[in-house]
């Protein structure tokens, strides 16, 4: 993959990639929101995709995304919560699932991002709320923890 980015003028910029090109218009959207944006928009196509390929289908999906960031800068991603809202024609359980793989196995920026932010998620299915500020499995952020691990020195 490569992308590369011009400035245009002012606070302008045009990204280029393979396949499109789109203008990045600073700061009335910051690069920080385009990433956000990414990274939601990356697990909201597997949300439509992974149904689809089991012949079911989802409407009406919103993904919102809220980050807290550090403090001074670089400003990096601490937490992310992610909430999913949208209708189906499958069982609670299908829909969880649908997104636990999004987000532990097919969605490739939050897979970037999991080892330095702490990754929860709500999910609001056909209009009821089925997990709330669950935290991602592997989403534990750069405090993890996992003790003295014995093995060949490095």
């Amino acid at each position: 993959m490569k992308v590369t980015v011009s400035h245009k003028e002012d606070m302008k910029f045009e990204a280029k990639t393979s396949k499109s090109s789109f203008v990045i218009d600073c700061p009335t959207i910051s690069p920080i929101e385009y990433f956000l944006s990414g990274i939601i928009t990356c697990s909201a196509t597997d949300i439509i995709l992974i149904p689809k390929n089991q012949g079911k289908t989802v409407t009406d999906l919103v993904v919102e995304g809220d980050v807290v960031r550090a403090e001074p800068h670089p400003a990096k991603f601490n937490k992310l919560h992610l909430t999913y809202s949208f209708n189906s024609d499958a069982d609670d359980l299908t829909a969880s699932r649908w997104v636990m793989a999004s987000l532990e196995t097919y969605c490739s920026t939050i897979n970037t991002i999991r080892d330095t932010t702490e990754i929860s998620y709500t999910i609001i299915h056909n209009g009821n709320t089925i997990k709330e500020n669950e935290k991602m499995i592997s989403g534990g952020g750069s405090n993890i923890d996992l003790g003295e691990i014995s093995g060949c020195p490095s």
